[in-house]
């Protein structure tokens, strides 16, 4: 229904999306999207240093992290709406301010919890942001230059992981911790002067309320859900505490997929969900920024607290795979796959070579660094290859009116993802590192472990039976990112078989211009 009506009334500004300073826009939304991407990372070099100067558990670093993940995504979706009917200019404006003050309060904070706060203010600011940024893309570009263009935005996308904790750790050997923070101010102050004179104003004029109580619903529903897998392995799986955070979550999230089938606006349309294309790209997103997410932060815990290095070294190591993602689709790799192998495909490779890439990180970085640049730089290049794919894939399965709509789906299953990883892997991790030396078991990270243990021995369990858990973890990883990938290539293949035999069938309908 949303959909139908969205399409009746679209007012775009840009006729045939053609404007003449496109690129220099795209380059303005890149700098935005990068800024927000980088902190999703960007804190993962800085756990140590988290864990000795603010005295941070392993669950109150997973929050710090987790805090800025999960509030973006359960506003992404109302940012979107919002930004379709008020304005994609505005909403951006918006989202560098919020974003820019978030930073402030963050690079200040004095505590865990005022961290995790100013984390999750950041995340408002951030869903803003995220939204906007492809939603201008698909105004300000034909449909001829707008795969091109998402390639590049996807490509800073993946940049914006892969690169946060080379920045982290940059920041880091030079300032204290706070300061990964304090460098987004003036990021932002030029994103939004840029913006404010480049970017056109936009918006569907469909006259559509915000979904305040869908945004609630979503919210509680997947932090319940990801506070259930942190908790797990300290409180165990069983235990009242973590069974009845899944259980709230569970029926949340299942209220809001009822509430967003009734109301008349929903923030999300269930019936998109009709559409295997759109399920496809769902599948494949969702475990992209998994493995991603999830894997980058055991590797930074990887490098310094196993193979001893420092913040900086352990971010240049990590380098590799923003590298290869950039040079690959920088040099248009991606896009010729695209248009020889078709979206299926594609997306099935990608997502295959980044499972390797976790699976040859797993299995042959052991407790030399070597064997984990092979597995790096073949992980930066699955993701290169599937992470524009899935991003077309969503946005064509969408109305362009709905544009907004459409860019807070894929900024929401990014979000979730990268969350649902660093709980899922970190809890593997947890719970693997607990089995194989118990007597850690109580302590609340890796230096508390090995600050707890009886001679260098001891100290050499401790880290034997912690880099066996990231072994441990990178394995689940590189499983569920290979099963997402073939499901959603299964899923886009049936998808695209059905649309080829549909034009016979649907015949007569085809020349009412007004359907």
């Amino acid at each position: 229904m949303t959909a139908t009506t969205a399409e009746k009334t679209p007012a775009p500004p840009l006729p045939g999306g053609n404007h003449p300073q496109r690129w220099l826009i795209l380059g303005v939304i890149c700098l935005a999207q990068l800024t927000v991407l980088l902190d999703n990372t960007v804190l993962n070099v800085a756990i140590p240093s988290l864990t000795t100067e603010l005295h941070a558990s392993s669950a109150d670093i997973q929050w710090m992290i987790n805090a800025y993940s999960l509030v973006q995504s359960g506003l992404l979706l109302t940012a979107g709406s919002s930004a379709d009917r008020y304005g994609r200019k505005k909403m951006l404006s918006a989202g560098l301010v919020l974003f820019g003050f978030g930073s402030l309060a963050a690079g200040l904070a004095q505590t865990s919890a005022q961290l995790i706060a100013a984390r999750a203010g950041m995340g408002i600011g951030g869903a803003l942001l995220m939204t906007t940024t492809l939603a201008v893309i698909v105004q300000v570009f034909d449909e001829h230059e707008r795969v091109r263009a998402i390639a590049l935005w996807s490509t800073v996308s993946s940049l914006g992981f892969a690169a946060g904790p080379l920045l982290g750790g940059l920041v880091l050997d030079h300032f204290w911790w706070g300061a990964i923070f304090l460098i987004n101010i003036p990021v932002a102050v030029l994103a939004l002067v840029a913006v404010l004179a480049l970017v056109p104003e936009s918006k569907s004029g469909a006259g559509e309320r915000p979904d305040l109580l869908g945004a609630l619903l979503s919210t509680v529903g997947m932090a319940s859900v990801v506070y259930a897998i942190i908790s797990g392995p300290e409180h165990g799986w069983a235990s009242g505490q973590v069974l009845v955070a899944a259980s709230v979550g569970a029926v949340v999230l299942a209220a809001f997929v009822l509430w967003e089938l009734r109301i008349e606006h929903p923030m999300l349309d269930m019936h998109f969900f009709r559409d295997e294309r759109f399920v496809g790209a769902v599948a494949g997103s969702i475990l992209v920024a998994f493995g991603m997410g999830g894997s980058l932060y055991l590797l930074t815990q990887h490098l310094q607290f196993v193979l001893g290095f420092g913040p900086l070294e352990a971010g240049l190591r990590i380098a590799p795979l923003a590298v290869s993602v950039v040079v690959l689709n920088v040099v248009g790799v991606g896009a010729l796959l695209l248009r020889g192998l078709g979206t299926p495909r594609t997306i099935a490779l990608g997502m295959t070579l980044i499972a390797a890439g976790l699976a040859g990180i797993a299995l042959l970085g052991g407790r030399s660094y070597e064997g984990m640049l092979a597995g790096l730089v073949v992980m930066g290049a699955g993701i290169a290859f599937a992470g524009p794919a899935m991003a077309n894939a969503i946005m064509s399965a969408i109305p362009p009116a709905k544009a907004g709509v459409g860019a807070g789906v894929n900024g929401t299953l990014a979000e979730f993802g990268n969350g649902l990883g660093v709980a899922v892997l970190g809890a593997v991790l947890n719970s693997r590192f607990a089995a194989l030396f118990p007597a850690a078991a109580g302590a609340v990270s890796l230096p508390a472990a090995l600050a707890s243990a009886n001679g260098e021995g001891e100290r050499r369990q401790v880290r034997d039976a912690f880099a066996a858990g990231l072994d441990t973890s990178q394995l689940v990883g590189a499983a569920a990112v290979l099963t997402g990938g073939l499901l959603a290539a299964l899923l886009l293949w049936r998808a695209e078989r059905k649309a080829s035999a549909a034009p016979p069938q649907a015949g007569p309908s085809v020349p009412v211009p007004s359907a």
